[in-house]
């Protein structure tokens, strides 16, 4: 049995604190696309090097960058002056046994696939370039993947939690909503760089989203605050029936914006994607692994996009943790809230994590006693199941953006 800590906290849930604040990034905010991409590379090379040697060798693609590129924003259309560039960074296993494997034309076709999956108006070809930054890994960390076991790549802590606020599922809705490809047909202006900001006082939320408008659907000033209008009322006809507990909603939509001005006064682009000019993005900063970001609650500093699923304790115990407590959550009664820690330590089991422990709000007539034994017990069982984990993770089951 592992040594796992349940601590019964006093206080209340989140969702009854006076205060709440949460962030989403949509799929098309550079940041997002980082992640996604670098996440999608780890999955590819997985795939690869299970197909060619049987087993996945070292691997981190876990520091990426995107910079902006420039653009001339016109009504009616405007079109990409300088592309982005996509730097991918860290380490990969590029040769065992006398076998190379092409990684950059992994990483780089990867890379494209994935655009033009989810950024209908990035041409991967024209506006992006793609610099592999790959480079071998150290010789011990490497050895990790030959030995019969093997253990943590790092010494790295991580927490999750359950449930959801409804602050934090209202945020991470209106976003999903906004990118759904039903709002898209509705609304094809709404480019995939959305970013949705919640803040909950006592009961009234207030939503501030930004959506970036592609310039060739927007044919003049008079034009594109209409439309804004319009898509105002549709979402905040969604989020209103999606509110269950609170008593008010209030949606702000592109607040830069100022008549008169303009294309000064408005939020449009060429690609759907501030990245073509406005804002460069980084691995690791958009959204935690459920969705959100959250900052009332406690948040682990590993960025999981792009981690081997084998060893990488940074990706694997950032998504245990928030399945652990979920777990936890569903199936121990009388618990309000619930957070789940884990720590590992370089070179051991990632089945036996450092430290593990539990921290549970309960309603007023739980049974302590035997809600902290329950909750170990599912603590317990899940690290014994933890290989099962990692093979999903290495088939990309989880998304981590």
């Amino acid at each position: 049995m592992r040594d796992i800590t349940v601590e019964v906290l006093g206080g209340k849930p989140v969702s009854e604190h006076a205060v709440e604040i949460v962030e989403r990034k949509g799929v098309g905010h550079p940041d997002s696309i980082c992640d996604a991409i670098m996440e999608r590379v780890s999955i590819e090379l997985s795939r690869e090097y299970l197909r060619q040697f049987g087993f996945i060798l070292h691997h981190n693609i876990d520091k990426g960058f995107l910079v902006a590129g420039n653009a001339e924003i016109k009504l009616g259309g405007g079109r990409v002056t300088e592309p982005m560039r996509l730097i991918f960074g860290d380490r990969a296993t590029y040769e065992l046994n006398g076998k190379r494997l092409p990684i950059g034309e992994i990483a780089t076709s990867t890379a494209k696939r994935w655009i033009k999956e989810h950024l209908r108006f990035v041409d991967a070809e024209e506006h992006v370039r793609y610099d592999v930054q790959l480079k071998p890994g150290s010789p011990e960390l490497v050895d990790i993947f030959n030995r019969e076991s093997p253990g943590a790549n790092d010494t790295s802590g991580a927490v999750g939690y359950a449930p959801l606020t409804e602050t934090e599922r209202l945020v991470l809705q209106a976003e999903n909503y906004m990118n759904s490809p039903q709002f898209k047909d509705q609304f094809p202006e709404a480019g995939e760089d959305i970013k949705v900001m919640g803040f909950r006082r006592e009961q009234t939320l207030d939503l501030t989203a930004a959506v970036a408008f592609v310039d060739r659907y927007v044919d003049s000033e008079a034009m594109y605050f209409r439309r804004k209008q319009q898509m105002h009322e549709a979402v905040e006809e969604f989020i209103r029936a999606e509110v269950k507990t609170l008593e008010r909603v209030n949606l702000n939509l592109n607040t830069l914006d100022v008549p008169g001005r303009g294309l000064g006064g408005m939020y449009l682009s060429v690609t759907g994607t501030s990245a073509e000019s406005g804002d460069s993005g980084q691995i690791g900063r958009g959204n935690k692994v459920n969705g959100v970001i959250a900052l009332n609650r406690p948040m682990g500093t590993e960025a999981a996009a792009g981690k081997n699923p084998v060893s990488h304790v940074g990706k694997i115990y950032t998504i245990m943790t928030h399945q652990v407590a979920a777990k936890i959550y569903e199936e121990v009664r009388g618990i309000r809230e619930v957070y789940v820690w884990m720590l590992s330590q370089i070179g051991s089991p990632i089945d036996r994590p450092k430290v593990v422990a539990a921290q549970i709000i309960l309603e007023k007539r739980a049974r302590e006693a035997v809600a902290k034994r329950k909750v170990a017990d599912i603590v317990e069982r899940e690290l014994a199941n933890i290989n099962a984990l990692t093979r999903e993770l290495a088939e990309g089951k989880y998304p981590v953006v």
